[in-house]
C-alpha cells in the first residue's frame, strides 16, 4: 500500500478549542531517511504536548528511551510525549529507515497516551494490515485527494486513530487464533457445554493447568474471567428464547444453564439492566440476539 504514496509530511495549524479538549492533529508524515544526522531528541524539540507514534516500514531505526535503546525493524513502532526523555535517529548500522508518524494533541490524546502506555509500554510490533496502520494509510489518502480543511476534520481523524490504537492494544492482541492450545480447549468447552452444570474446576481440568496459572492466563487473553464467560455464553444463548412467546423463562433458564430461575434473572438483570420478564414485555426495547458487554 505505501508504494501509492509518495513520500510526504504534512503540518496541521487549525483554530479551535475542541483540538486540546479532547484530540487535535498536528502532523502526519510518510518519510524515507537515508541520512545519519537525522535525529529527534525529545527534551530539545521546539514542540509541546504532542504525543508521536511512528511505525516502521523498511530498514531500520532506533529509539532511546531513558537508558533503554530499542532497535526498530519491520513492524515496529514507537509511542511517545513530546517532552520526554528520548531520541529517535538512523543508526550507523542501517542504511535507510523508511516510516509512517502520526502525531496529536489535546487532553482526551494525553489520558489515552498514558492508557496505551501505562499497560503495553512504549515499543510495539504491529501488523502492517492492523488498524492503526490502516488509518494511517487512509488519512494519508484522505490528505491526498480531499483534503483535511477544517480543526473537525482534524480532530475526526486524529480522534479516530488513537481509538484504533487503544481497540488495538487492549482487544486486538488477543484474537482467538493467538490464544494458547489451553485458552483454545477451555473457550470451545464452554460454549459446546455451557448448558450444563459445569464449575470453574471442571473447566480448569480440560486446560490442564493449575487453576491459579489457567485463571490468570484466561484473563490476560479473553479479557474476563472463566465464569464470566460462561455466564455471558448463557445469557446470549437467552436473548433469541426471550423474543418468543411460547416458552416459560422457567425453562430458558434450565435451557441455557442456569438451575434457578431466581438467580438466572438477577444475573440477566445485572448484565442488561432489567428482568428476563421485563425484557420480554417491553416493546420500547429493541430486541437483539446477542449482547457484548465489559
Amino acid at each position: 500500500m505505501e508504494g501509492f504514496f509518495a513520500h510526504n509530511a504534512y503540518g496541521f495549524r487549525f483554530t479551535g478549542e475542541h483540538q486540546n479538549k479532547v484530540v487535535g492533529l498536528n502532523s502526519i508524515g510518510y518519510e524515507l531517511q537515508q541520512e545519519h544526522s537525522y535525529q529527534w531528541n525529545g527534551l530539545t524539540r521546539n514542540e509541546n504536548n504532542i504525543f508521536i507514534f511512528q511505525y516502521t516500514l523498511k530498514g531500520q531505526g532506533a529509539i532511546r528511551i531513558k537508558n533503554k535503546t530499542y532497535t526498530l525493524n519491520v513492524g515496529d513502532a514507537f509511542f511517545v510525549q513530546v517532552p520526554s526523555d528520548h531520541n529517535y535517529y538512523l543508526p550507523q548500522a542501517s542504511d535507510e529507515w523508511e516510516f509512517l508518524y502520526f502525531t496529536v494533541f489535546g487532553e482526551e490524546a494525553s489520558r489515552l497516551f498514558n492508557q496505551i502506555t501505562k499497560n503495553h509500554g512504549h515499543i510495539f510490533t504491529l501488523p502492517l494490515h492492523s488498524e492503526p496502520i490502516k488509518h494511517i494509510f487512509k488519512t494519508l489518502e484522505t490528505i491526498e485527494t480531499t483534503g483535511i480543511t477544517n480543526s473537525y476534520i482534524g480532530s475526526i481523524a486524529a480522534y479516530s486513530f488513537i481509538m484504533k490504537c487503544v481497540e488495538y492494544f487492549e482487544y486486538g492482541l488477543k484474537r482467538p487464533n493467538d490464544y494458547p492450545i489451553s485458552i483454545v480447549k477451555a473457550t470451545q468447552f464452554i460454549e459446546k457445554n455451557y448448558k450444563q452444570d459445569i464449575t470453574l474446576e471442571d473447566i480448569v481440568e480440560i486446560s490442564k493447568l493449575s487453576k491459579y496459572h489457567f485463571t490468570r492466563q484466561f484473563k490476560k487473553y479473553v479479557n474476563e474471567t472463566p465464569i464470566n464467560y460462561l455466564t455471558n455464553i448463557r445469557i446470549n444463548n437467552a436473548l433469541p428464547y426471550l423474543s418468543q412467546n411460547n416458552v416459560t423463562i422457567d425453562w430458558i433458564a434450565q435451557e441455557v444453564g442456569f438451575r434457578s430461575t431466581n438467580y438466572f434473572s438477577k444475573v440477566f438483570k445485572k448484565k442488561i439492566g432489567i428482568s428476563p420478564s421485563k425484557y420480554r414485555k417491553d416493546t420500547t426495547m429493541m430486541s437483539v440476539n446477542k449482547i457484548f458487554t465489559d
